[in-house]
């Protein structure tokens, strides 16, 4: 009698799925919580590097300590004591239509639904509020780009930095959000004019110094117009009315 039959064969086929399906899912399940602790510690480097506060040789959660979440809600600017700042996913709640509002027409940012609440992370130096970092995100030319916006407290306008933490646009292109040296930038642009309408915007080419509204730009990036546009109109929509604008008139009163 043959030993190589089709049904032994498909046995043994299908003895080796099972045992690395099984393999597979213990693996998932036991490497979950490092990977949740890893997400948790990207989330903080990337929040402390907006504000500027990353220090070589200092663990990540020790410099943490000084920043403290809360949670707002987008349309009063009102933070939401009921909702954890540490458990609260605002990329989870824009798919539940009862945490989330649809965005009527184009937004600036390209994207059709946003939370109602939003996290905040507040740095206090000295005992005193010394700035605040924002969450962002927006349309680019092939992805949504996530990052973090960090404004000094004195005047709510003086950009400390910008990181992008997340997106998938052409490297060498508009992957270039992620250089240090155009991250560099940002750093003591002013996010808003006088009559505190939103003016930070990434132009095309270079920034003239000195040239009148040069403290509001940014140089372009070179070869990625539409993604330097979805940079300058994700910021206008999150600092403006439909974003932060309400959080941040009530801190500036």
């Amino acid at each position: 009698m043959p030993r190589e039959t089709v049904g032994r064969t498909f046995l043994v086929a299908l003895s080796v799925c099972v045992v690395f399906s099984v393999l597979v899912s213990t693996a998932a399940v036991t490497l979950r919580p490092i990977q949740e602790i890893n997400k948790l510690l990207d989330k903080k480097k990337n929040i402390l590097l907006a504000a500027g506060l990353m220090e070589e040789g200092k663990s990540i959660d020790d410099l943490f300590a000084a920043v403290e979440a809360k949670v707002v809600d987008l349309a009063s600017g009102e933070y939401v004591a009921e909702v954890d700042p540490e458990t609260y996913e605002q990329r989870e709640a824009v798919k539940d239509p009862s945490l989330s509002v649809e965005i009527a027409g184009t937004a600036l940012a390209g994207i059709k639904r946003r939370a109602k609440y939003a996290p905040v992370y507040l740095v206090k130096k000295g005992g005193a509020l010394d700035r605040v970092i924002l969450p962002v995100h927006g349309k680019g030319l092939w992805s949504t780009l996530y990052g973090f916006i960090a404004l000094d407290t004195k005047d709510l306008s003086t950009i400390k930095g910008l990181v992008f933490y997340e997106h998938a646009e052409t490297p060498g292109l508009g992957g270039e959000v992620d250089n240090p040296n155009w991250k560099a930038l940002w750093k003591n642009k002013i996010a808003f004019g006088a009559s505190g309408d939103v003016r930070i915007e990434v132009i095309r080419g270079s920034v003239v110094s000195g040239r009148p509204g040069s403290q509001h730009q940014v140089d372009g990036l070179s070869g990625a117009t539409i993604t330097s546009r979805g940079v300058s109109g994700l910021l206008k929509y999150w600092l403006g009315p439909a974003g932060f604008g309400p959080y941040l008139d009530k801190m500036r009163t």
